[in-house]
C-alpha cells in the first residue's frame, strides 16, 4: 500500500542534509519536471515584487524568496520532518521508533507542488509554492506534473493506493485508473465534511498505520484493520471514494 499526503504551507527551516538531489527522490522518472519547476523557482526570486506578486506573499513572508532562491545550494531534512501544521503535528513523526519511521519511507508519498511526491524520508529543503501556483516560463502545475505523475505511479504499481491529499494536490497527480485506489473523506457521522480536523483526522490515521505498521494490499484489508484500531471507514457518496468518520 501507498499513501498519498498533502504538503503543508508551513514548514520548519534548516536541515543538515546535503543539497537537493532530485535523481535520488522516490518516482526518479520525474527528475526533469522536478528540476524544471525548481529552475523557475529560482528564476523567479531573482525579481523580489514579481516573487511576492506571484506567490502571493506579505511583507512578512519575503523571507521565503530567498529560501527558493537557494533550492539547490539549501541544506535538507526529511520531508515528514520538513513540514508542520495541524495534519504533521498530528502524525508527530519526530517521536516514531526507527522501525515506523523506516515504514513511512516505504508507504508515504508526500505530494509536494516543486517535487511531485516524495517519500517520507527523502531529504528537501525549505520552499514556498503551493498548487494553484503559475509560474513565469512554465506551464501550469496541473497540465506539467498531472500526466508524468499518473505515469510514474502507474510504474511503481503499489497494490493499493490510499489518497489523502486535498482536491488541489490530487489534480496535480491523479492516481491512474488501472491502480486500486480510495480517496479518502472526513466527515461526521451524518455526513458533514470537516476542515481543521479533516488534517487532524488524517495525520491520526498516519500516525497510527506507522504504529502498527501492517501489510496491507488492498481497500478490504484497510477496513480490517480500521475496525481493530477503531476508525470507522465507510463508504462514500461517489465511487472510489471513502469517508473517514470522527466525532463532531
Amino acid at each position: 500500500m501507498k499513501i498519498l499526503l498533502p504538503p503543508s504551507e508551513t514548514k520548519r527551516e534548516g536541515g543538515d542534509g546535503s543539497p537537493l538531489d532530485v535523481s535520488a527522490l522516490a518516482l526518479p522518472s520525474l527528475a526533469p519536471q522536478r528540476s524544471a519547476v525548481i529552475d523557475a523557482l529560482i528564476a523567479l526570486a531573482g525579481d523580489d515584487d514579481a516573487a511576492r506578486r506571484v506567490l502571493k506573499l506579505s511583507e512578512r513572508q519575503r523571507g521565503d524568496i530567498a529560501h527558493n532562491r537557494a533550492l539547490w545550494t539549501a541544506p535538507t531534512m526529511p520531508a515528514v520532518d520538513r513540514y508542520t501544521g495541524v495534519l504533521f503535528d498530528a502524525l508527530d513523526a519526530a517521536s516514531l521508533s526507527a522501525a515506523s519511521r523506516r515504514w513511512l519511507d516505504a508507504h508515504v508519498w508526500i505530494h509536494s507542488a516543486p517535487l511531485g511526491p516524495v517519500a517520507a524520508l527523502d531529504r528537501i529543503p525549505t520552499y514556498r509554492l503551493a498548487a494553484g501556483t503559475s509560474l513565469p516560463g512554465l506551464a501550469p502545475l496541473r497540465r506539467h506534473w498531472a500526466g508524468p505523475t499518473a505515469a510514474a505511479i502507474s510504474a511503481d504499481a503499489p497494490a493499493f493506493v490510499l489518497d489523502l491529499r486535498s482536491e488541489a494536490y490530487a489534480a496535480l497527480g491523479p492516481v491512474p485508473d488501472e491502480v486500486p485506489s480510495a480517496y479518502v473523506r472526513v466527515v461526521t457521522a451524518q455526513g458533514r465534511a470537516l476542515n481543521h480536523f479533516n488534517k487532524k483526522s488524517k495525520g491520526l490515521l498516519v500516525r497510527a498505520l506507522a504504529d502498527d505498521r501492517p501489510r496491507l494490499g488492498s481497500l478490504r484489508a484497510l477496513h480490517r484493520w480500521a475496525e481493530a484500531h477503531d476508525f470507522v471507514l465507510r463508504d462514500g457518496a461517489e465511487t472510489g471514494e471513502i469517508e473517514l468518520v470522527v466525532a463532531d
